[in-house]
């Protein structure tokens, strides 16, 4: 939804900031992005203003380097920057270090994510999605650990609720707001009432890929307080959302959830928080392999 060409440049600032929120969870309406920023005031105010901080960053610096402004207007170079300042906010504690991160690593993922999109439209790359969050957030997790800086204390981890229909369906809930790094499920339905707002379909999909991550992460004997944090459930989500927005037949972004799930316990082995990576690479490789049929059915066609 692009600004108004009459609005004032503050209120098209705001609407592109919220677009950015919104980004998040791939939508670009603004009021889905006002309840995104609701649901971290909700879930966890401390978060908020590095992720405000963040966007802020991301989008200026794509303003100052003259990209498409529409790109910037539905919140394309806001996004990563948000959940970088989200992701520093929650291992760092607010020192004069903390928004110097923010604000380079903000930055730095506009400029990663600039070439990137004029790839993707001229030389049909692959989406980026979120891939400068995890390459940069991947880089700044372990200077973190090598520079031994000061990391934030967690919060204290609540007693493991007993399994139950209802704790299901909080942990669907939560499944939604660890998107956002929170683990509230007030802050999912925030996020769900959102997603509604902006398209109903896109709602429904987020609640299935949740619940399906969720369900079948508990089926294989996955670690059961995992799964009721909503560990499971967001990669599936963002797999879900994703894939419902290009395919129509329903059996596409099923399988994006199972394969999004498949693939979130390898980055453990590997020693690599998974973040949003398998989302991507579920996305990814569901759209390399059609891409390699298209190409396939072309080169099938008779040319006389």
């Amino acid at each position: 939804m692009p600004p108004l060409p009459t609005s004032h440049p503050t209120l098209q600032s705001l609407r592109a900031l919220l677009s950015g929120f919104a980004q998040i969870f791939l939508q670009q309406h603004p009021g889905c992005g006002l309840l995104v920023l609701l649901a971290i005031l909700i879930g966890a105010p401390d978060l908020l203003p590095g992720a405000l901080l963040g966007g802020l960053s991301s989008t200026l610096i794509a303003q100052r380097r003259g990209h498409p402004p529409t790109d910037i207007a539905i919140g394309l170079y806001g996004y990563n920057g948000i959940l970088l300042g989200l992701l520093l906010s929650l291992k760092l504690p607010w020192t004069p270090l903390l928004p110097v991160l923010i604000i380079a690593s903000a930055a730095l993922s506009s400029l990663l994510l600039a070439p990137w999109m004029q790839r993707m439209r001229i030389h049909g790359w692959l989406p980026a999605f979120t891939f400068p969050f995890v390459l940069l957030g991947w880089l700044l997790l372990a200077l973190i650990v090598q520079l031994e800086l000061p990391v934030a204390q967690p919060s204290h981890a609540p007693e493991q609720p007993e399994l139950s229909v209802l704790q299901l369906m909080l942990a669907v809930l939560r499944g939604l707001s660890q998107v956002i790094f929170l683990d509230s499920p007030l802050a999912g339905l925030c996020l769900l009432i959102g997603l509604r707002l902006a398209d109903g379909r896109t709602a429904l999909w987020a609640l299935l890929g949740s619940a399906s991550g969720t369900t079948l992460a508990l089926f294989y004997g996955w670690p059961a307080e995992d799964a009721l944090a909503g560990v499971y459930g967001y990669n599936a989500s963002l797999a879900a959302i994703a894939l419902a927005q290009v395919h129509r037949c329903p059996l596409v972004p099923a399988f994006g959830v199972l394969l999004a799930l498949v693939l979130q316990p390898g980055f453990s082995a590997l020693g690599l928080p998974a973040l949003t990576m398998p989302f991507i690479l579920a996305c990814w490789l569901i759209r390399a392999g059609a891409q390699s049929c298209q190409r396939a059915a072309r080169n099938r066609r008779p040319t006389g």
